[in-house]
């Protein structure tokens, strides 16, 4: 790796302090970043990379957003955190706001994107019994094989990667994991009367930017309505304009009985996720049935509110979709022996790395860090290109030539 990339004694200070302080949780590339703005991340050293992974999707209004930030700093100055044990004048604004702009009677408020999964599994269960009239303790949910919802016990309990699951039982029951992109599974799945959700994310991002076919989110949609089964879409990372749609779903204009958002929901701020339903769901929950101290706090809301409303005044979906186009289509043109796929919708993409040597993906990342872009691989051979969807064609045209000159070194 040595060979690859150079590392200061400034930076190593940092790792090092992690590696003797921290738990070894993450394997993060070897770069210590201080500063952030728009399409840009700055490290200890003052060396400037282009973000291809955007915070996992968090930051796709771009780092520290001026608007987003003056919001947090107002609000911060008048009050951050009141518990759900008293009400605070931002909440119902918050709650009207995010309700009517993506059409919903509710909004149940959480923190981070696990949380907010954890109360669709809930939300969803809780309907099933009351009403849809499921005997108590069989409610079960239909799941896709690769997926990623987090990493609670709860949600790796329906996790098929040996990493999340291995030395971590035991797991809870109540799910049956089917193929992604598979109707006539779907369906068979469907036909237990105890179904009460099918959760699904629109596009696999952990998986590798895996885009399902064609009318999958119509056919969901249609055979959840023929079984009585709540539609349950994880839009944490596909959702807020990234996909080149406010949200990934609404490239065929389908709309889920249960809405899961988070990530850029704060703009990368803070932990802000949310799970919107309509009464027939969400009134099931009573008080004391579910919640969270953090959950609906003031400047969580002040600070969502500003950043849904810069993805609309600034029109970042339409940038995702013309940018994604560009990207793919000059990918594409590298006609790299190395690259074996380029796929992808808006501004989230992969590209899956053909090499006999299994690090190769790891390494190209090492690459393209030492020449000005930081992205990750997933799964070994797959790395994701999702920068924030304030880009330029210019910008993106850069990082295409950053790309070409960093496969270079395979």
């Amino acid at each position: 790796m040595n060979s690859i990339v150079n590392i200061s004694a400034n930076v190593q200070h940092y790792l090092s302090l992690e590696e003797k302080y921290g738990a070894h949780n993450y394997h993060p590339l070897p770069v210590v970043l201080n500063r952030g703005e728009g399409v840009f991340l700055y490290d200890v050293d003052g060396k400037r990379y282009y973000d291809f992974l955007s915070g996992y999707s968090a930051v796709n209004q771009g780092h520290c957003h001026p608007r987003i930030i003056a919001s947090l700093v107002e609000q911060a100055q008048k009050l951050t955190l009141t518990s759900r044990a008293f009400h605070s004048n931002l909440l119902g604004e918050y709650e009207k706001f995010i309700t009517n702009y993506f059409g919903y009677d509710k909004v149940l408020p959480m923190n981070t994107g696990v949380e907010a999964v954890e109360t669709a599994i809930k939300l969803a269960r809780h309907w099933g019994y009351k009403v849809k009239g499921i005997d108590q303790n069989m409610a079960k949910i239909i799941v896709c094989s690769e997926n990623f919802h987090g990493r609670t016990t709860g949600v790796i309990s329906f996790s098929s990667d040996p990493v999340a699951t291995n030395d971590f039982g035991p797991f809870i029951t109540g799910y049956e994991k089917i193929p992604f992109n598979d109707l006539p599974a779907l369906e068979k799945a469907l036909q237990d009367k105890n179904v009460c959700g099918f959760l699904f994310e629109p596009i696999q991002g952990e998986a590798g930017v895996v885009v399902p076919d064609e009318g999958y989110y119509k056919g969901i949609r249609i055979l959840c309505d023929e079984y009585n089964v709540l539609m349950m879409a994880d839009e944490i990372q596909t959702g807020l304009a990234r996909t080149g749609r406010m949200l990934a779903c609404d490239h065929e204009n389908v709309r889920p009985d249960i809405l899961i958002l988070g990530k850029a929901l704060s703009g990368g701020v803070l932990p802000v996720s949310a799970v919107l339903s309509d009464d027939a769901v969400m009134m099931t929950i009573k008080p004391g049935e579910h919640g969270s101290t953090y959950g609906g706090n003031p400047l969580a809301c002040a600070v969502a509110i500003t950043a849904l409303q810069v993805l609309k005044d600034e029109n970042l979906s339409a940038n995702a979709e013309a940018m994604g186009k560009l990207l793919r289509s000059e990918l594409e043109k590298l006609d790299s022996p190395f690259i074996d796929k380029v796929r992808g919708r808006g501004l989230l993409n992969a590209i899956v790395i053909k090499h006999t040597n299994p690090d190769a993906a790891w390494e190209l990342c090492l690459a393209l860090k030492e020449n000005g872009l930081l992205a990750k691989p997933t799964h070994g051979d797959k790395i994701r290109f999702a920068p924030p969807l304030v880009i330029t064609k210019e910008q993106v045209m850069e990082c295409v030539r950053i790309i070409e000159k960093s496969l270079s070194t395979l």
